[in-house]
């Protein structure tokens, strides 16, 4: 629910992210499991229609700023594992 968050993650993904308008869905999706299981659903198409979109976030940062973030964390994420690996042998 965290629109920054979700912002900078279109940003940095370069695509749209959607925030769904219930954000519990691991909860709503048992409950649609559980609601087809008893006839309560016909099928998933039934199921499907239910879902809404709350908010879509599109990419809105300047490339360059992009690729110098993605390079950054590429960076970090190989530290890291040079860092975990130089205690192995």
């Amino acid at each position: 629910v965290n629109n920054q968050l979700m912002q900078f993650q279109s940003d940095l993904l370069n695509c749209s992210v959607v925030r769904p308008k219930i954000t519990e869905t691991t909860a709503l999706g048992a409950a649609y499991l559980a609601g087809l299981a008893v006839g309560f659903w016909r099928n998933v198409e039934e199921i499907q229609q239910q879902w809404q979109i709350e908010h879509a976030f599109t990419p809105a940062m300047e490339e360059n700023k992009r690729i110098q973030l993605v390079n950054g964390w590429q960076r970090a994420v190989n530290a890291s594992i040079a860092w975990s690996s130089a205690g192995s042998d």
